[in-house]
């Protein structure tokens, strides 16, 4: 019998979308309708974060705000974050089925987890209306966790831990400690942290390495592991317990840490 008895994991970088794609030419598209010039690298840096405190933390970026600033007359409010994601969340939901393909390995991680009795449970940074896009095409490649906390259904979001006390009543599954928080960001990292799971981080699967797999493939294995050393770094700061290179390791960690 296992000592775990649920699993929590993301959604893009985790289980869907290698390399975390989806929202990244949103976000720049989005701040372009406003006349702001941002990068994919600003826009990666926030991520894991609900999205409107993602463009609120990009709004922050010094540049972004001194664009802003000589544009509008002024630095931009949070009135000005309410109009950014106006315009972001229907762009994302028109994209992001596209970028649904589940991770490899991501199956199986499911299928053993599902043959040691555990449950699977899910808190992303999308907002509902984006999962709906998301959840059939996931489904039709079987994957279907237990239950789904998004960004918008609760009064807070990542990096509280609000959403995992929320999953721990869906899966009925306590104490803390026998469930495993696997995110590829430092918010979502942070959220299980919060509320006293064990923490798994991806490594080369999500926003930090920022790679499909091919591209992963056609590095050489020097360049691959610098980008292992920098995101495992950044996820340990973060408070990972452990950092694995994607979810097709979970089976043999989660095997490693029953037999200790």
């Amino acid at each position: 019998m296992s000592k775990f008895k649920a699993v929590i994991f993301d959604w893009a970088g985790t289980m869907i979308d290698f390399g975390s794609f989806a929202p990244m030419g949103v976000f720049v598209k989005a701040f372009a309708q406003f006349g702001i010039t941002a990068s994919i690298e600003q826009a990666r840096g926030p991520m894991g974060k609900p999205k409107w405190d993602h463009i609120r933390s990009m709004m922050d970026d010094a540049d972004i705000s001194a664009q802003w600033t000589a544009k509008y007359g002024q630095a931009p409010t949070d009135a000005d974050v309410d109009k950014v994601y106006e315009i972001f969340v229907p762009m994302n939901e028109e994209v992001v089925a596209d970028f649904s393909d589940l991770v490899p390995g991501a199956l199986d991680a499911v299928k053993y987890l599902r043959a040691k009795g555990l449950k699977i449970g899910s808190t992303t940074g999308y907002t509902r209306s984006i999962m709906e896009r998301v959840l059939p095409k996931a489904a039709e490649q079987g994957y279907e966790p237990d239950n789904l906390i998004c960004a918008d259904d609760l009064s807070e979001g990542r990096p509280g831990p609000i959403g995992m006390y929320q999953c721990f009543v869906d899966l009925v599954a306590y104490p803390p400690s026998a469930v495993i928080k696997v995110d590829d960001t430092e918010p979502g990292i942070a959220e299980g942290v919060a509320a006293g799971c064990l923490t798994v981080g991806l490594a080369l699967s999500g926003n930090y390495a920022g790679k499909t797999p091919e591209e992963l493939d056609a590095l050489s294995e020097t360049e691959r592991g610098a980008l292992r050393d920098m995101a495992t770094k950044a996820l340990k700061e973060a408070g990972a317990d452990y950092v694995i290179d994607t979810v097709a390791d979970l089976p043999a960690l989660i095997d490693k840490l029953e037999a200790a």
